[in-house]
């Protein structure tokens, strides 16, 4: 196979394993500054059993998040070396900001959040959840700035000629502020808390369909629900204005993730379908002049095709780009409906009586995990062929020294530790979820936390 396809394969395997744990590790960080918050307002002991909980779960998802995530910094030097030399300046500083401003202040409080209970005060142990919360966030931030600079470079200057070439910067904070910097950012962040949000939705619902916990699962589960619902309607106008930065910024990804290739005709928007790119042509179930509407706010504005682009600077997989972003989409769908449902049981005191419901609730966790997968891969690969949009080829970034039998070798060392690695987090995961939170509080503690007034439990479902 070609080294470029293997390399690029690599590393999107490394990426994407590793993409499953960063925003678990802020969704459920929100989630546990919440049940620490209420359970500092409320003195109900089981908010405190609920966090004691979910921080021992949160602990597990952190570990195995920084071990996956140290193998990609090694795979800028050994496959990407151009890349490494040409972006160095920019992607080292964000990387750099990232391991002293964000990850030190996370790893820091983790140990005060994890072995911290009956050493330290409550206000301080609750100081250190929000710090976590927080580092884990500004992690994303630098992630999310240094990858949007590749999508949207601004802020630099180029040094040198050719294979010598390389970016430096020239201001700082346009090259954080990039133009897709911030609405990119606000898109990670909030697939982020959809993903911990349903993490914890998921779980309490099993626990309900198996009459474990019930006393604790029951306003874990609303508390979540507040959560997921708030947020997949955020989502909704933050993917909205996203699609719009890349309408104007990168429009051969917009038309690759839509199918669209004629520039003098307007633009629909599909539901679903496939794209033959052969013959340039999509078919599939289309709502006429969509895409148009949501980029000029007219039915029958034209929007730039793939056909205005040299063929060799279109993305390549045009339809595994629209396959990936609709299913993104989808998935973002399927999230408001099943939180809008929620909150209309609960408001019917039904939330709890449909069990068919909970299972579809317990599974629940997949949609966001799975729009987070599709949503990198869609930016990514739209970006294609530029690893820098409009500077750098993807092809022009590799290694010159690494052969196609080398990536092969490491490609299948990585799966094989990777496989081993997610078993042994399932085990783990299931071995804490089976256990449960009971043995964190008496029944006698339990009892008197579910008799206690408070407004989140006012309406039982």
């Amino acid at each position: 196979m070609n080294v470029e396809i293997l390399a690029r394969v690599q590393f999107a395997f490394t990426i994407g394993f590793h993409y499953i744990y960063p925003p678990l590790s802020i969704g459920l960080g929100l989630m546990l500054v919440i049940m620490e918050g209420l359970f500092l307002r409320t003195g109900n002991r089981i908010y405190e059993m609920a966090v004691r909980f979910w921080i021992r779960i949160f602990a597990l998802i952190f570990g195995i998040g920084v071990a996956t995530g140290i193998i990609m910094e090694f795979e800028f030097g050994t496959n990407w070396a151009t890349y490494s030399k040409y972006v160095g300046d920019i992607f080292g500083s964000a990387l750099a900001a990232e391991g002293i401003f964000a990850f030190a202040l996370e790893s820091g409080f983790l140990g005060i959040l994890i072995f911290g209970w009956n050493r330290v005060s409550r206000g301080v142990h609750f100081f250190s959840t929000i710090m976590v919360f927080l580092g884990s966030c500004f992690s994303a931030v630098w992630i999310v700035v240094a990858n949007s600079w590749q999508q949207t470079p601004a802020g630099f200057h180029i040094v040198g000629e050719g294979m010598n070439a390389r970016a430096e910067i020239t201001d700082f904070w346009a090259m954080v502020f990039n133009p897709s910097s911030v609405d990119r950012l606000l898109h990670v962040w909030v697939g982020a808390l959809l993903a911990g949000g349903f993490m914890v939705l998921s779980v309490n619902a099993w626990y309900l369909i198996h009459k474990k916990h019930v006393e604790i699962a029951r306003p874990c589960f609303k508390i979540a629900l507040v959560v997921v619902t708030v947020f997949s309607l955020v989502q909704l106008f933050l993917g909205d204005r996203s699609a719009e930065v890349v309408a104007h910024y990168q429009p051969a990804k917009l038309a690759a993730m839509e199918g669209h290739f004629d520039s003098s005709a307007r633009a629909d928007m599909f539901v679903f379908g496939y794209v033959d790119r052969k013959d340039e042509r999509t078919s599939g179930l289309k709502i006429p002049g969509g895409l148009s509407f949501l980029t000029h706010h007219d039915f029958n504005a034209p929007v730039t095709g793939l056909r205005a682009f040299r063929p060799e600077d279109r993305p390549s997989q045009v339809n595994t780009i629209f396959q990936l972003y609709h299913l993104m989409v989808a998935c973002g769908c399927a999230m408001i409906f099943l939180a809008l449902l929620g909150c209309w049981l609960w408001w019917r005191k039904k939330l709890f009586q449909y069990r068919w419901l909970l299972w579809v609730y317990a599974l629940s966790v997949l949609l966001p995990q799975l729009a987070n997968q599709a949503g990198w891969f869609t930016a990514e690969m739209g970006r294609q062929p530029w690893v820098v949009y409009g500077l750098l080829r993807t092809s022009d970034a590799l290694s010159r020294v690494v052969t196609a039998n080398q990536i092969i070798f490491s490609l299948i060392l990585f799966t094989i530790v990777y496989i081993v690695l997610f078993v042994l987090f399932l085990f783990m995961l299931n071995r804490k979820i089976q256990h449960g939170p009971v043995d964190y509080g008496t029944k006698e503690a339990i009892e008197d936390g579910a008799r206690r007034d408070n407004p989140i439990l006012e309406h039982q479902g």
